[in-house]
C-alpha cells in the first residue's frame, strides 16, 4: 500500500500550512518526512489520517482517502504526539479497548504485546511505565490491525540509545515485509540509518524528495585538506576555507580536482585531500537555509 499527497493545501484562516505539497511513499521503504519546526509535517500527517480536512489537494492510502476505507485500522497504523494511554490503565485494557473499537480479533492484543516486548509490563497501569514503554504501547496500538502502513510523528522521543535500537530493528523488519513507513523525526543520525526515501518541506512546501544520495549531490561540495601550507592555501582558494586544525581545512564550494589543481598553480603542499559525503543532517540544514548552501 503506497501513501500520496497531491497539491496537498491546508490554510487556517489567513495562514497556509501546508501550500501546493505533492510527495509519494512506496511499500518496502522507510521514508522520511523532514522539515523544521512548523513546516508543516504534523497538519500533513493529520491530513493522511483524516483528522484535518485539506483546503485542497488529495492525501490517500492506495488512491483511497482515509475516510473511505473500509478498515482504516486494516489498512494504517499511526504514532502522533499526545496520545498516551490513561494512566490507569494498563497496556492490555487499553489495546482492547482499541482492539474491540477497531473491531479487531482479540488475539491481536496477546500478538502485538509480545511482539513489541510488552508481555511482563502488560497488566501494570501505564502511569508507571518509563518513557520507552510507552512508546512501545503507541507502536502496539498502531501495529493492532497489522497494518500495511505506518504513519509515525516522532515515535522516538525521550528514547534512550537501546530504544533507538530497538525502534529501529522494529521500523526495518516492517519494511522489509513490503509494507509502507512515512516516519517525521529531528533525530536525523538514526533516520540516515534506515531511511530509503526523503522527502524535506519548508514553509508547508516541498523543497526536495529522494534518496539521500541524490539530495546530496544538490548541496555545496565540500573537501578536508590538510596542507603545511595552509593558511596560503585558504587565500589561494578563493573560496570559504574554515581552518579546523593546525594544518587542516575544510574547503566548500570546490571538488577536490579543482582544489588540487589551483593548489598546484600556486606551488602550494597538499599533504591529504578528502572529499566530505554530506551526512542527512548536513543535507537537510544546507536544503532548509540552516547551514550555507
Amino acid at each position: 500500500m503506497s501513501i500520496a499527497a497531491e497539491n496537498l493545501t491546508k490554510r487556517f484562516g489567513a495562514v497556509t500550512a501546508v501550500a501546493d505539497l505533492t510527495f509519494s511513499a512506496s511499500p518496502g521503504e522507510i521514508t522520511g518526512f523532514l522539515g523544521p519546526n512548523g513546516s508543516g509535517k504534523t497538519t500533513t500527517m493529520r491530513m493522511l489520517l483524516g483528522l484535518v480536512r485539506p483546503t485542497a489537494g488529495t492525501a490517500t492510502i492506495d488512491g483511497v482517502r482515509y475516510a473511505d476505507l473500509p478498515h482504516p485500522a486494516r489498512a494504517v497504523g499511526a504514532v502522533l504526539d499526545g496520545a498516551d494511554p490513561h494512566p490507569s490503565c494498563s497496556a492490555r485494557e487499553h489495546l482492547r479497548i482499541y482492539a474491540a473499537m477497531a473491531r479487531l480479533p482479540r488475539r491481536r492484543v496477546d500478538e502485538v504485546l509480545e511482539q513489541l516486548e510488552l508481555t511482563a509490563f502488560a497488566d501494570r497501569p501505564s502511569r508507571d511505565y518509563s518513557t520507552g514503554m510507552r512508546r512501545r504501547l503507541s507502536l502496539a496500538t498502531a501495529l493492532l490491525g497489522d497494518p500495511g502502513v505506518l504513519v509515525l510523528d516522532e515515535p522516538g522521543n525521550g528514547l534512550d540509545p537501546q530504544g533507538m535500537a530497538w525502534l529501529r530493528e522494529v521500523l526495518t523488519g516492517f519494511a522489509a515485509s513490503g509494507r509502507t513507513v512515512l516516519i517525521s523525526s529531528h533525530v536525523l543520525s538514526e533516520l540516515e540509518q534506515i531511511a530509503g526515501q526523503v522527502v524535506v518541506v519548508r514553509d508547508g512546501r516541498l523543497v526536495a524528495a529522494g534518496t539521500l544520495a541524490e539530495l546530496s549531490a544538490s548541496t555545496v561540495p565540500a573537501a578536508l585538506v590538510r596542507s603545511p601550507d595552509a593558511d596560503d592555501l585558504a587565500r589561494a582558494l578563493g573560496e570559504p576555507a574554515d581552518r579546523i586544525g593546525p594544518d587542516l581545512l575544510r574547503v566548500r564550494g570546490l571538488s577536490t580536482a579543482e582544489i588540487a589543481d589551483r593548489a598546484a598553480a600556486s606551488g602550494l603542499r597538499v599533504h591529504e585531500l578528502i572529499p566530505e559525503k554530506p551526512g542527512l543532517e548536513q543535507v537537510f540544514l544546507a536544503l532548509t537555509d540552516g547551514a550555507p548552501r
